[in-house]
Formats: structure tokens, C-alpha cells, sequence
């Protein structure tokens, strides 16, 4: 294991992380959609100026964010729009086959209609601003619920067309594809009668079988997985243990929550109700050895958030030791 990050690939962010000593990345997205920073030789230019400061690439995302309406550059995709849907999907191929030309191991990407579901953000340690969900509080935009209003089959059909065709890409390209489950847990996997079928353990099991292949997997969010469960410092370990010895876990976000299903704040990786390094020694276990990566932080005043991600990535640093010297 090592730590990681995906907060850009600015020459800036390298320096620091240099100097942090945190040797691998997922970088900033290229680009919204394909152009010339999404070729062989765009992504090469990519690889080798992260490399130049002694940091490898281990991760690139692929524009499918994690919002319907401001982040979907490829919303036909998402919501099954054929044909639309095809050429999209043929942009998507194109970047995958490209990605294994320039060495890139491995993508990232998101399957979702509600994006971050959140209520309003509460106070937590020292009065910094944590990210927050309480169900009976939080609101679905209008706009995602005219056009994503629909079924779980509905859903899942999307997915597995999606699935049936770049699956087989990456795997001819030796490229892994990784998907960021979707961010809360929900009762019944819907959310005002949008669906959310990545938003239970349960969807994620189902997911990674829909296409039996080592270059499918997931971009395994602890955080969002720990949103549901209803004893995440219990069940997360069980989730661990599950998907780690199937080799479906090919990035991680070690982000801590306080509380559980439903309602629960984002917080400080010490300040949770998950006990994170008994979350390490787990990974180490089941045998993964990829990134562990802060992923959503708290927001300290005067603060642009570079303070709160340095605390995390330090806190990881040092569970990654721990765990490895047998502490």
C-alpha cells in the first residue's frame, strides 16, 4: 500500500507532494471531453511531467463526474440514450486504449444520477465546517428528478450497456477501470424516486460480477461505503474483506464519517466512528496494494483546504507504517 491523492498534477501540488514524500497519484481530469489531451501523446505529455518530479501516475479519471448537471459530459451514457450513447461510449474506448498506450494503469470514473446527495454542513472539531447528511433534511435538485425520475431495472440497464462495451476494451488495452460507488448510502437505492443502485453494498456485489474481468473493479469511497451502514466500524471491515481477496479494489478514499446510514457528518481520520488503522491492517490482509487517498476534508477556516488534506495524508502515512512494521 502507499499513499496517494487526487487533488490535481499542477507543479505546485507535485513539489509539495514530493516533499510530503507521497510518490503516486490520480491526477486532475485532462479534459472534459476528447481532444488532444486525451491522445496517446496528450497523455504520455501527462505521465511524464508527473513523473518528472519522481511521482508516478498510477490514475487518471475519465470525465464522467459525479453530477448530473453540472459534471455530465457525457450524460447520454448515463441516463440511456441511444444513440447518443454510442458515440459516447466510443469516446470513452478511445480513452481507455489511449490510457494503456501511454502506460496509464488505471481509470476512474462515476455511475450516478444524484451526485452528493448532503443537507447542510455542521460544525465539527476545533469549529470546522463538515459535510453533513441527514436524510429528512436533504433536497433533490428539481432538474435531476424531471430526468432521472425512473426504475432500478432502468438504472441497471444503463450500467450493464455501459459495462458490455468498454469492458472488454479495457481489458484488451490492460487498462483497470474503476467506479466510485454512489455517495450517500439511500433506503431502498432511490432517492425521490431517483434511482441510486450503486448506493448499497448489496449494488456494488452485483456490480463487479455484471462483467467477471481483473480490469473491473472499484474505486472503493470508505466513506461512502461506511454511509451505508448501519455499524460501519463493524461492517466496513466485512466489505474489506469481501471485495480485497476478489482483486476488486483498485483505488481507495480513506475518509472517516461520524455517525452511520442516514445521517452522519464527514470528519477528521481520527475524529470518526471508524477506527481507520484497524481499516489498513484489513487491507493489508486481503493482499492490496494500490493507493490509499484522502478524499473530502473538513473545511477550516482561513484555510483553502490544503491544511486539512496534509493532516489526512500525513494521518495516512503513518497507519501505512504502522501497519507495515507490525505496530
Amino acid at each position: 500500500m502507499k499513499a496517494g491523492t487526487q487533488q490535481g498534477h499542477s507543479a505546485d501540488l507535485l513539489r509539495a507532494l514530493a516533499a510530503f514524500g507521497v510518490n503516486h497519484i490520480c491526477s486532475g481530469l485532462p479534459a472534459l471531453r476528447m481532444d488532444e489531451n486525451w491522445t496517446v501523446d496528450g497523455l504520455t505529455r501527462l505521465r511524464k511531467h508527473v513523473e518528472s518530479f519522481g511521482i508516478r501516475l498510477d490514475m487518471v479519471p475519465l470525465p464522467m463526474g459525479s453530477d448530473l448537471i453540472t459534471k455530465a459530459n457525457y450524460p447520454n451514457i448515463i441516463l440511456g440514450r441511444s444513440p447518443e450513447r454510442d458515440g459516447e461510449i466510443a469516446e470513452i474506448q478511445t480513452m481507455i486504449r489511449n490510457a494503456g498506450r501511454a502506460a496509464i494503469p488505471a481509470l476512474k470514473y462515476n455511475f450516478t444520477f444524484l451526485g452528493v446527495a448532503r443537507s447542510a454542513p455542521t460544525r465539527c472539531r476545533g469549529g470546522a465546517l463538515c459535510s453533513t447528511f441527514i436524510y429528512e433534511e436533504a433536497k433533490l435538485d428539481p432538474r435531476v428528478q424531471e430526468i432521472a425520475h425512473g426504475t432500478h431495472e432502468w438504472m441497471w440497464e444503463n450500467i450493464e450497456y455501459f459495462l458490455r462495451r468498454v469492458v472488454p476494451v479495457a481489458e484488451e488495452a490492460k487498462v483497470r477501470i474503476a467506479c466510485h460507488p454512489n455517495d450517500p448510502g439511500m433506503p431502498d437505492e432511490s432517492f425521490h424516486g431517483v434511482p441510486s443502485v450503486l448506493s448499497s453494498v448489496a449494488g456494488l456485489k452485483h456490480f463487479v460480477d455484471i462483467q467477471p474481468s481483473p480490469y473491473h473493479g472499484l474505486n472503493l469511497c470508505q466513506g461512502t461505503v461506511c454511509e451505508m451502514l448501519k455499524d460501519p466500524n463493524r461492517e466496513i471491515l466485512e466489505v474489506i474483506r469481501y471485495f480485497g481477496p476478489r482483486r476488486k479494489i483498485f483505488n481507495v478514499h480513506l475518509r472517516n464519517i461520524k455517525g452511520k446510514f442516514l445521517n452522519f457528518q464527514e470528519t477528521f481520520p481520527d475524529d470518526g466512528s471508524v477506527n481507520l488503522l484497524a481499516c489498513v491492517r484489513a487491507y493489508q490482509q486481503v493482499g492490496y496494494d494500490g493507493m490509499l487517498m484522502p478524499d473530502h476534508a473538513p473545511q477550516i477556516e482561513g484555510d483553502r483546504g490544503s491544511a486539512a488534506f496534509a493532516f489526512e495524508l500525513g494521518y495516512i502515512q503513518a497507519a501505512i507504517q504502522m501497519v507495515q512494521e507490525g505496530v
